[in-house]
């Protein structure tokens, strides 16, 4: 796959790294967050969106109850109302992950919210 722009959002070398990418010609961006064997909360600043347009994510995360060794198919999906000046907390359950898919909002977001946080 071809990406026109790559960030390193948040990282530390062996513990946890987040990416997002912007697809080739397209305004949607990719993000993945991965953990070691520690949980932590990611902190994640939309700000790479153009202007204060609506986006939608679509956040693939770790379950409540999800862990590496314990259970590791635990998984939600959540989809919320975006811009850039949104910042998603992404719960990285231990050994765990999440992925999220932002597209420009497009007329299917009926009954969709906007994120605040807490989800």
């Amino acid at each position: 796959m071809d990406w026109d722009d790559t960030r390193v959002l948040e990282a530390e070398p062996g513990d946890y790294v987040t990416i997002a990418r912007k697809a080739k010609d397209k305004d949607e961006w990719y993000l993945g967050a991965i953990t070691d064997e520690h949980s932590r909360t990611g902190t994640v600043p939309l700000d790479f969106l153009d202007g204060a347009g609506a986006y939608v994510a679509t956040v693939y995360g770790d379950a409540a109850d999800a862990h590496w060794e314990k259970n590791p198919m635990a998984y939600t999906i959540g989809r919320w109302l975006v811009n850039g000046g949104t910042v998603l907390k992404l719960k990285l359950a231990a050994g765990g992950g999440a992925a999220v898919s932002i597209r420009p909002a497009g007329g299917d977001e009926e009954g969709l919210r906007e994120y605040r946080g807490e989800e």
